[in-house]
């Protein structure tokens, strides 16, 4: 396993550790998904 794969696996890990409840992860990937949607209309 490369490097960038290790630290993107203890990344997630870490994220869905804060996450109470699948409730929970949702609205973080969708707030994620959101700030990401918001950054690209402002690149463009």
């Amino acid at each position: 396993m490369t490097l960038p794969s290790r630290l993107l696996l203890v990344l997630a890990t870490l994220a869905l550790a804060a996450c109470n409840t699948v409730e929970g992860a949702g609205q973080d990937i969708s707030r994620a998904g959101g700030a990401i949607q918001q950054e690209a209309r402002a690149a463009n």
